[in-house]
């Protein structure tokens, strides 16, 4: 909208002063209670959010279109425009209108982004709320991503070189998941990580210019931060990629709070040896944190897992479930403290109620220091460190655990912030600081003696009458009020004899005269005042009390992080205990040897029968690779997914549900499950299937774990037999894999590679048939199986008893069909080979019979015009 600034109001030019420099946020511009949005902004929010849009006189013609929300609400407002994509300046009054001649002063105090949050009210309390920064150096080749959770004072940094680079920075942002992404142009040149944010990501995404991610320009702010006087003692290079990312990360979060970025306290450099590789697929198919189907917690593992009670222990737990521990040092230390607390139920009980009464530290933190934290924010913060002393001397008792020692040493508690808030805060103060009522008694004596003229005005001026009757013999002298004069001191005609000099004439009325005293002035500026003064006053001692809990940010900060652990290593054992798993035993040969393993989340989503457990042992040598055949819904996948899961689990530092569990720390977990096609991305199933397998090639090493579901199912059965046997064979063959895999497959055909390859043993799901029924016994036994029996899973299914017999008879047709082709296949006296007009299946059947070495080059000639014959038919 083109407006002529030339003759709009001087608030509106204030408006568009600001306006000019946030073109591309909604502005809040404050106005008495309100804040409101003018023009574009106001036509856009008014249909957003449902609004009522109104007008305004600005000087123009047509009043200025208009909307606004009450200040007190905005957070609710601002919340559903952030979510629906939108960025918000937030625009406050920094003078009192009450105290200012012409247009208030307003600035921008505040951009609200996705990945800026910082209230409560606006964020999960059991997840992070991550920005990331990407930098691509495009002439090393190197990519450096570094996100933060500004709510909770999180930051890391990792950096991408090599072939892999592209593959590291989409395992991040997957792992992280972040609710925005920041990047210079140079972003773009990868073009499959920009392809994997556009598609697979939902978050908010910024453009910037490549001079915010210039470490010459902006490394000072990262020194600030952290309060260092150089990147490299925290462990960045001074000019890298990594550095750059950072630098960039807190220019923005700079720009967007207004203020200094004194809220992080470090920095976690993410090093890839030490924690498992889990790529998205692998991600999504275990079902780790959401459900693949509904995206809901409740039936992934984290909903198994999740018996927190604090919130900053909420988050830690889906943290280490993402990123699975490789050190068995650091594995063996975090079970040693799960075994202790899960020996001592009744410590482990009492530790969990403690920590029922634990706030959320961390965010509560963020608020005092960007100074939005109210009274209860601070109770809150005093009420968690009460708890503290107990906490420590709960933990004291479980001495056995050297993890659990270790972070008692690391919990404070923070007694000074107990100490200055509970003398200095009521017990249930309000709100707001604006109510009054916050600051205890006693406390400040100026406060005290503020709320004592407040509390006992009238008696100040009965005081003053009684004395000047008693001073000048005037009996019927009285002190009266009024608006215009104040407080007044009234004498009748018939005492004006006795009215004392210093007195001062107000008003004259009919039969008596008004007078003030410079004592009665000052009573009367002492009362009206008080309330102002104490209200103000109330306003800068909560101010001194949160600044000051702002100094033991690190303090509260490390406490924060060591009870999260504790509480999430009693989740642990809690959820152990109740579903009766078992402490795993960390090895090094390379084994995974399971007994009676169980899925941890089928078994607890099962109502009506009782889960199968099963036995899984596959290693490095002669065990490498399971080749697992049977019908569909017999339980192959779960079978896998629980493998899988397990190690997981035991990598995290938590017990198992199995009977007893030998794990050895495998570097990554691949999985190549369920079909799906991605239409957003123009791939079919067969391609995403295909694709997914051939990441897997390329990145699994000896010591990953692979599941394998069903590879080559979405094309024809020649095509897909021969890349299921060929992407066995290259598993087990080539120097750079030979991994722990787990081979599911409907292919018969992979039965005999147990014979011919080292490694590999053939595994089957038990079937009980009984007259013309079947039913799946859910139990993996020995050997391979020749059936599909994919009609009797169709019956299972529900399909019509009709359907289901006549595709039996077709069924049985064409087994006759096939074995008498092979039966009747013509041959001549030579030996050579024809297949005439036999069906595919029969020609591969027959051709696996024949020796080709024994043909002459005629006779391969003729069988390969046969083949393609039977191929363009």
């Amino acid at each position: 909208m083109e407006i002529d600034r030339s003759k709009i109001s001087p608030m509106m030019q204030q408006y568009f002063e600001v306006k000019d420099k946030y073109k591309d946020c909604i502005l809040f511009f404050r106005l008495g209670d309100f804040y409101e949005m003018f023009f574009d902004d106001a036509v856009i929010v008014s249909k957003a959010l449902e609004l009522t849009l109104t007008g305004r006189d600005c000087g123009l013609e047509e009043r200025a279109p208009m909307c606004g929300v009450p200040y007190h609400a905005a957070d609710m407002y601002i919340k559903r425009l952030i979510d629906m994509g939108f960025k918000v300046a937030v625009c406050e009054q920094l003078t009192d209108p009450a105290e200012t001649k012409g247009i208030v002063v307003r600035d921008v105090i505040r951009v609200v982004t996705p990945g800026t949050l910082t209230e409560s009210s606006m964020l999960d309390d059991g997840r992070n709320n991550y920005i990331c920064s990407i930098f691509y150096d495009e002439e090393n080749h190197a990519c450096g991503v570094a996100s933060a959770d500004i709510s909770t004072g999180e930051a890391a940094l990792s950096l991408y070189e090599g072939k892999d680079m592209e593959a590291g920075v989409i395992n991040e942002l997957s792992r992280c998941q972040p609710a925005e992404i920041i990047f210079p142009e140079s972003f773009l040149s990868m073009k499959t990580v920009a392809e994997f944010v556009k598609v697979r990501l939902d978050c908010a995404v910024t453009l910037r210019d490549s001079v915010c991610f210039s470490p010459e320009q902006r490394r000072d702010i990262v020194t600030e931060v952290f309060g260092v006087d150089s990147v490299s003692m925290l462990g960045i290079s001074e000019n890298g990629a990594d550095c750059a990312a950072v630098c960039g990360l807190f220019d923005y979060i700079r720009d967007t709070q207004k203020t200094s970025v004194s809220r992080f306290t470090s920095i976690e450099l993410l090093n890839g040896d030490a924690y498992m590789g889990l790529d998205l697929n692998a991600r999504r198919n275990l079902e780790l944190t959401e459900t693949l189907r509904n995206k809901e917690k409740k039936g992934s593992l984290l909903w198994v897992l999740d018996s927190t009670k604090t919130s900053m222990g909420r988050r830690l737990l889906k943290n280490w479930i993402e990123q699975p521990l490789k050190s068995p040092a650091r594995i063996i230390e975090r079970l040693d403290a799960v075994d202790a607390l899960y020996k001592k139920s009744v410590v482990l009980a009492d530790i969990s109620d403690l920590l029922d009464r634990v706030y959320d530290l961390e965010r509560l933190m963020t608020k005092v220091m960007y100074k939005s934290a109210n009274p209860r924010d601070l109770k809150a913060l005093s009420a968690t460190a009460l708890q503290l002393p107990m906490l420590k001397q709960e933990l004291e008792k479980l001495d056995n655990s050297k993890l659990l020692t270790r972070l008692n040493s690391e919990i404070s508690t923070l007694d000074e912030i107990v100490k200055l808030v509970e003398n200095a805060i009521m017990d249930e103060p309000p709100v707001s600081v604006k109510d009054g009522g916050v600051i205890r008694e006693g406390f400040n004596e100026e406060l005290d003696s503020l709320r004592h003229i407040m509390n006992n005005g009238r008696s100040i001026i009965d005081e003053i009458e009684q004395r000047e009757k008693e001073a000048t013999g005037i009996k019927n002298l009285k002190i009266g009020f009024n608006r215009v004069f104040g407080y007044y001191l009234e004498v009748t005609r018939s005492y004006y004899d006795l009215i004392p000099e210093g007195w001062i004439r107000k008003q004259t009325l009919a039969n008596a005269e008004r007078f003030i005293t410079e004592e009665l002035k000052n009573a009367e500026n002492s009362i009206l005042g008080a309330k102002d003064k104490a209200l103000s006053l109330e306003a800068d001692i909560f101010a001194e009390v949160r600044d000051f809990l702002a100094t033991k940010l690190e303090a509260v900060q490390k406490t924060a992080s060591a009870v999260a652990a504790v509480d999430v290593l009693c989740s642990f054992a809690d959820v152990s205990l109740r579903n009766n798993y078992v402490k795993p035993d960390i090895a090094i040969d390379g084994s995974i040897d399971i007994k009676a393993g169980r899925h941890p989340v089928v078994e607890l989503m099962l109502k009506d029968e009782m889960f199968v457990p099963n036995d899984t042992y596959i290693d490095t040598k002669n065990d490498r690779m399971a080749i697992i055949t049977g019908p569909n819904m017999s339980g192959k996948s779960t079978y896998m997914r629980q493998t899988a899961l397990i190690v997981l689990m035991a990598q995290i530092g938590c017990f198992v549900p199995a009977d007893s569990a030998k794990i050895s720390v495998v570097d990554k977990i691949f999985t190549r499950v369920g079909a799906s096609d991605d239409l957003t991305a123009g791939q079919s199933t067969f391609m995403v299937e295909m694709s997914e397998v051939s990441d897997i090639l390329k990145n699994a090493t000896p010591e990953s774990l692979v599941i394998l579901d069903e590879v080559g199912r979405g094309t024809s059965t020649f095509d897909g037999v021969s890349i299921a046997r060929a992407v066995a064979e290259h598993i087990c063959s080539s120097k750079k894999l030979g991994c722990k895999t787990l081979f599911a497959t409907h292919y018969h055909e992979l039965i005999g590679l147990e014979n011919e390859l080292d490694g590999v043993k053939n595994y089957s799901i038990a079937v009980n048939k009984h007259g013309g029924t079947i039913r799946f016994l859910r139990k993996i036994v020995r050997g391979g199986v020749d059936e599909s029996y994919g009609v009797d899973v169709a019956k299972l299914a529900g399909l019509p008893a009709k359907v289901v017999n006549r595709a039996r008879e077709l069924l049985e047709e064409m087994e006759a069909a096939h074995r008498s082709e092979a039966a009747n296949a013509p041959s001549d006296n030579s030996g050579q080979i024809s297949f005439g007009a036999v069906s595919r299946e029969s020609a591969l059947d027959m051709l696996e019979r024949t020796n080709i070495d024994e043909l002459s080059d005629a006779e391969c000639r003729s069988l390969l015009q046969d083949m393609l014959k039977i191929i363009n038919n």
